[in-house]
C-alpha cells in the first residue's frame, strides 16, 4: 500500500506510522486522516503486527493541528459532518482498535494533533513537546474528541482551563497531569516506545484486546464496565492463549502466544 502523507514501517511485530508533512508541521488534512485510517487498519489486520506506534516526521511537530484552510468556509452542516466523519474514520477507530496504539509525541501536538495522541491508548513525549487545544482562539471548539478525552485523562478543571485559555503546556507539565506516561529526549523517544512495545509483544494479543475493550467500556455512556470486564474475562478461558499461558506458568517456561 502506497501513501502520500505517511510512512509505514514494520519491525519485530511493531508497526511505526509516521505522519510525513513536515512543511505543514504534519497538520491533518482529509487525505492524511484517510491514509492514517488505512494504515492503522492494515496494521490491525496484519497477524504479524502486535503494537502500533504513531509519530510525526521532523523535529518540530507530532501534529500541529488540523489543516484550517480546508474548513475555514464550512457551513454548520459541513462542520458537523467533518467532526462526525473524523470521529468514525480515525479517532474513535484508534481508541477502539484491538491492538495497542502508542503516541510518540515528538514536538507540537495541538488541536487535532493532541486529539490524535489522546485517542491512542497511551502517550510518550519528547522533552521539546508542547500540547494544547487552541480551537477557541479560532471561534470553534475541539471537534475530534478533545472536550471528552482531555477531562478523562487530566480531570475536568485542568481540561477546562486548557480549552478555555487555548494555552499550551510543556512535556513536563503534561507528565505531571498524567497526559503522557514518560518524557524522554527526542533521540530516545522512538527507541523507548519500541522498548515498551516489545514488552507488550511478550503477552497474549487476545488478552490485550479484551483488556482494551474492558478499560474503554468504563468511559462509554450507558455501559457497565464491570459487566464488560466479566464477559471479556470469561471469553479468555476459551482461547488458545489462555491454555498456553497457564500451561507455561505451571511448567515454569516462557509462553509462546499465537493470538488465538
Amino acid at each position: 500500500m502506497t501513501f502520500n502523507n505517511i510512512l509505514f514501517e514494520e519491525d519485530n511485530s511493531i508497526a511505526t506510522i509516521t505522519i510525513n508533512r513536515p512543511n505543514k508541521l504534519n497538520a491533518l488534512n482529509k487525505e492524511t486522516i484517510a491514509e492514517l485510517h488505512r494504515a492503522v487498519k492494515l496494521a490491525e489486520e496484519d497477524g504479524d503486527i502486535n503494537v502500533i506506534i504513531i509519530t510525526g516526521s521532523g523535529e518540530k511537530a507530532f501534529v500541529a493541528g488540523a489543516d484550517i484552510s480546508e474548513f475555514a468556509n464550512f457551513s454548520v452542516e459541513e462542520g458537523t459532518k467533518l467532526a462526525a466523519n473524523g470521529h468514525k474514520m480515525l479517532f474513535d477507530f484508534i481508541e477502539n482498535l484491538s491492538k495497542p496504539v502508542i503516541a510518540a509525541v515528538n514536538g507540537f501536538a495541538l488541536g487535532g494533533g493532541l486529539e490524535l495522541a489522546m485517542a491512542c491508548h497511551f502517550r510518550l513525549a519528547s522533552d521539546n513537546a508542547k500540547m494544547g487545544l487552541p480551537e477557541v482562539s479560532l471561534g470553534v471548539i475541539p471537534g475530534y474528541g478533545g472536550t471528552q478525552r482531555l477531562p478523562q485523562l487530566i480531570g475536568k478543571g485542568r481540561a477546562m482551563e486548557m480549552i478555555m485559555t487555548a494555552g499550551m503546556i510543556d512535556a513536563n507539565k503534561a507528565l505531571s497531569y498524567g497526559l503522557v506516561n514518560y518524557v524522554t529526549t527526542q533521540d530516545e523517544l522512538l527507541p523507548f516506545c519500541k522498548k515498551i512495545a516489545a514488552k507488550i509483544c511478550n503477552n497474549s494479543p487476545v488478552a490485550i484486546s479484551s483488556a482494551i475493550q474492558a478499560v474503554n467500556s468504563n468511559f462509554k455512556s450507558g455501559v457497565n464496565g464491570y459487566d464488560v470486564e466479566i464477559k471479556e474475562f470469561g471469553k479468555c478461558f476459551g482461547t488458545a492463549d489462555f491454555i498456553e499461558g497457564t500451561t507455561a506458568f505451571l511448567e515454569k517456561r516462557k509462553a509462546n502466544f499465537t493470538g488465538e
